[in-house]
């Protein structure tokens, strides 16, 4: 699902990359895309064409697996990064990286008077303001920055909604406050607080914050004698206007050997959490439980409501129940997660589940730059469909659990998707021992995994698609 334009040069950039990456042709070629995606009578969005041709180095960068704080010598060209990227042992970290060339448009999120102010008598901004900074020396109010605390009385008492705030995206929609502006104006991520939500990366209008990827090894990967083995997430099932048996088959056109389902493991994840809630929870009053399989909740809590760990689900992820059993048939093949967040990806890193992780906008690039239609593959559509892809949208962790529960006759369930400051707060007071209910479900996204912040298809739509897909009819 595309949100703005940023989003359109993300996914030209990776389409271009693949293009190279597969075709096996000169490293050079990737030093070229910047001047080909931005020519020199071509129009540009910053001061010159040079800018912006900086820009698209960097965001490259990123999607060769570097942060910019990585770079050492500016005239150091794309080849090299990607050299060095095939060198690599093992998987790299995947934290966010900010291109700070990008990144210098948001001033600081203040108050604002706009035209609309009707330089009325009564002046209930100025009245109203606790530090005295608003004057009309000019005739229409004026705040001064220096004074102003940003307590939003001033817009609260404006009768004609003349001042506005203007955030930082970024910082405003992240829920845990990890990230903010340094003392040049470019936005810092504290790593320390990161929960790995992806919503900063989602919010940027200017694409500035990058995910670092994993695309250079996963090509290397597919050129190898090794077996490769995609993990397939279920959110995948509501991507792509093709049956499931057609996703399968274009993932193997793009060199897999193996496709396998995590909604395999997500059959394990839900038993287990039914034995759990019946055994600890159910039929005693003082007990609660959360769900475990957002790997960005489990941040949450580690990072910011330590109280909440004893309410936390004991029981693995789908993709780590999944990943042991290939490990324990296929000791050397190697293993590729697709992923709909970057949240996936901090599991795959921390935790080793996987050898490598791929989202969903990279694999999309991959079959663009492959001319691969998943529509028009023609393979019969299989009438057996796995119920547990219900666990990538909101409310079905909850329906597969109740599946394995002997009784619900004592659950009393509710479910909080997205993090949103309403649902934050509730997580909080849960964290005290308050709460109405005795079983969490928790999504760090509104609607679940179908709506990631690295999807490509509207939620509403994917979850008629993925409930088509998790019923046998």
């Amino acid at each position: 699902m595309i949100k703005n334009n940023a989003m359109f040069i993300r996914r030209e950039l990776l389409t271009r990359l693949c293009s190279q990456l597969q075709d096996g042709g000169s490293r050079e070629l990737i030093d070229r895309i910047p001047l080909e995606m931005k020519p020199r009578n071509n129009s540009h969005i910053r001061c010159c064409v040079h800018k912006d041709r900086a820009v698209l180095k960097y965001k490259l960068m990123a999607c060769l697996g570097f942060s910019i704080e990585d770079e050492t010598d500016e005239l150091t060209p794309l080849s090299e990064y990607v050299k060095i990227a095939e060198e690599k042992q093992g998987i790299s970290d995947v934290r966010l990286t900010v291109v700070d060339e990008a990144c210098l448009s948001c001033s600081p999120g203040n108050y604002v008077v706009t035209n609309m102010c009707q330089s009325c008598d009564g002046r209930p901004c100025q009245v109203n303001c606790p530090k005295d900074a608003i004057n009309f020396s000019t005739g229409r109010a004026q705040i001064d920055t220096d004074d102003c605390i940003n307590c939003g009385l001033c817009m609260n008492y404006c009768p004609f909604h003349a001042i506005i705030f203007t955030p930082v995206p970024c910082e405003a929609v992240c829920p845990v406050d990890a990230i903010s502006k340094d003392k040049n104006g470019i936005a810092n991520i504290n790593h320390d607080l990161c929960i790995f939500c992806g919503r900063c990366f989602e919010a940027c209008p200017y694409g500035a914050v990058m995910e670092k990827s994993h695309i250079v090894n996963i090509y290397q990967a597919l050129k190898s004698e090794e077996e490769i083995i995609a993990l397939v997430a279920p959110a995948l099932y509501g991507q792509f206007a093709a049956t499931p048996e057609q996703v399968h088959a274009a993932i193997l056109k793009l060199g897999f050997d193996k496709v396998v389902e995590v909604a395999e493991g997500a059959i394990i994840t839900a038993q287990k959490e039914a034995q759990e809630l019946e055994e600890e929870i159910l039929g005693n009053p003082d007990k609660k439980m959360t769900t475990s399989c957002c790997p960005s909740y489990q941040e949450l809590v580690i990072k910011h409501l330590p109280t909440l760990k004893d309410k936390l689900s004991t029981t693995k992820t789908p993709l780590y129940y999944t990943s042991e059993k290939l490990k324990q048939e296929n000791h050397e093949a190697k293993m590729v997660f697709i992923s709909p967040c970057m949240a996936k990806k901090h599991e795959v890193f921390s935790t080793q589940v996987a050898d490598y992780t791929l989202n969903f906008e990279e694999l999309g690039s991959m079959l663009a730059a492959s001319e691969i239609e998943m529509h028009s593959i023609n393979i019969a559509p299989k009438k057996d469909n796995l119920e547990a892809r219900v666990f990538s949208y909101s409310g079905g962790v909850t329906e597969m659990v109740k599946n394995y529960l002997i009784s619900e006759e004592n659950l009393n369930n509710t479910k909080l998707s997205g993090f949103s400051k309403e649902n934050i707060k509730e997580l909080k007071a849960l964290a005290l021992g308050k709460g109405d209910y005795n079983f969490y479900e928790i999504m760090a996204c509104e609607n679940g995994c179908i709506n990631g912040c690295n999807t490509i298809a509207k939620p509403s739509m994917a979850k008629r698609q993925i409930l088509k897909y998790s019923t046998n009819n």
